[in-house]
């Protein structure tokens, strides 16, 4: 295996974006590959799989190289260095690449092994707060939450079904295989662009974790309800929502933020959803308008998004122990005034992508204890060790009765 030296200096230059000035990596990612239109898709995959290789590993290769998480273009080389004796590339006769010591990078990897938060290179607060929240199982879970993630489509039943869209996708020289555990999904057997593809142009398939498609179905949503999604965001499971309910009823898709909702419009025009009208969270009022008018309600929470890793390596990085307490705080605000839009005989579901109680069961335990005209119907906590996929909560609560003030 060659190294190419524009490939790399690609991939040096990004890590710089991300380490040094705080860019997010998809986006990096996004831009750098569109720096050479000569590339080809093994440039590409190359440049986009290394970024992320290096990001994901970063306190790893940091410890090897013995770089002080200070990340000058010297200490980036030194890195990069450690990355590629690890994956077996024979160093080209660069003036980065003088002095390698090959053999010790390789029996520094081995040692470390011993440490969790070297191995799978994690922060410190990060592994002390796993182990305080999931015990034992922290072990299984950062392990496979470090594994880079499948490409999973979701069929909008909408416009197609599973075995069209599959052949469909073929004329594209895109395989894929059916994910039999989820009823309209399906895997890439390799990882290609399919944001190019006829069939997503038409709105045929959205790109979404399988995982995340067990959410709107979980809803037990029916066509002709009044279904409110409050955290909508880009719109991922509303469009889910609008398919299982068959364009019949209304989707109010509610957000904070009024651009995700123009991209969740733009979305369901592609994707053929006809019922669902967006309203952006100016105040409480747009809340208090909705009070017990729902049959259903989805609250796809914010949170520390830890279960979706695979995905967003960086986040290891960026993401700090006061932002978890704060969200949790968030999170219970939001299920007690959200749940106010449920109407009696109606179900709420609360879902985040972690994998910590604190976030999940116990906000859940804490709203019942705080509302009895509530009750746990169901609960869905999906492991990523288990599953191989991100990691999400869900629990399906249903209104028995009007709250009775005292």
């Amino acid at each position: 295996m060659r190294l190419h030296r524009t490939l790399v200096f690609a991939v040096i230059d990004s890590l710089n974006l991300i380490f040094n000035e705080g860019r997010y990596a998809d986006k990096v990612v996004e831009k750098v590959l569109k720096r050479d239109k000569r590339w080809g898709s093994r440039d590409r995959k190359f440049i986009a799989e290394t970024i992320y290789e290096m990001v994901r590993w970063k306190r790893l290769y940091n410890e090897i190289a013995g770089t002080k998480e200070h990340y000058t273009n010297e200490n980036l080389w030194k890195n990069f260095t450690v990355w590629a004796v690890l994956k077996g590339y024979k160093l080209p006769d660069w003036r980065q690449f003088e002095g390698t010591p090959a053999r010790r990078i390789k029996g520094k990897f081995d040692e470390l092994q011993n440490i969790r938060k070297f191995r799978e290179s994690i922060p410190d607060w990060l592994d002390e707060l796993g182990t305080r929240e999931i015990g034992n199982n922290w072990d299984a879970e950062i392990r496979e939450l470090n594994q880079p993630a499948k490409v999973i489509l979701r069929v909008n039943t909408l416009k197609t079904n599973r075995q069209e869209l599959k052949k469909l996708l073929l004329t594209d020289s895109i395989e894929t295989e059916i994910l039999k555990s989820h009823p309209n999904a399906l895997v890439l057997t390799e990882r290609k662009n399919v944001f190019l593809t006829e069939a997503f142009k038409k709105g045929m398939f959205e790109v979404q974790d399988a995982s995340s498609q067990l959410v709107a179905s979980f809803l037990e949503v029916e066509p002709g309800q009044r279904v409110v999604d409050t955290c909508a965001g880009a719109g991922g499971k509303t469009l889910h929502l609008a398919a299982l309910m068959q364009n019949k009823g209304q989707i109010i898709a509610l957000d904070i933020y009024g651009n995700k909702l123009k991209e969740l419009k733009r979305r369901a025009k592609r994707g053929g959803a006809h019922n669902i009208e967006t309203r952006t969270i100016e105040s409480s009022k747009t809340i208090k308008k909705l009070y017990n008018s729902a049959d259903r309600v989805l609250i796809d929470s914010p949170c520390s998004g830890l279960g979706v890793l695979k995905r967003n390596p960086d986040a290891k990085w960026k993401l700090q122990p006061e932002f978890i307490e704060n969200i949790k705080k968030t999170q219970a605000e939001i299920l007690e005034n959200y749940a106010k839009m449920v109407k009696v005989g109606g179900k709420l579901a609360y879902a985040t992508c972690s994998i910590f109680p604190s976030e999940n069961e116990l906000q859940v335990k804490m709203f019942l204890k705080n509302n009895t005209n509530f009750k746990l119907i169901n609960e869905n906590k999906v492991s990523p060790a288990k599953s191989g996929f991100d990691g999400f909560y869900m629990a399906l609560i249903e209104k028995t009765e009007d709250r009775v003030e005292k």
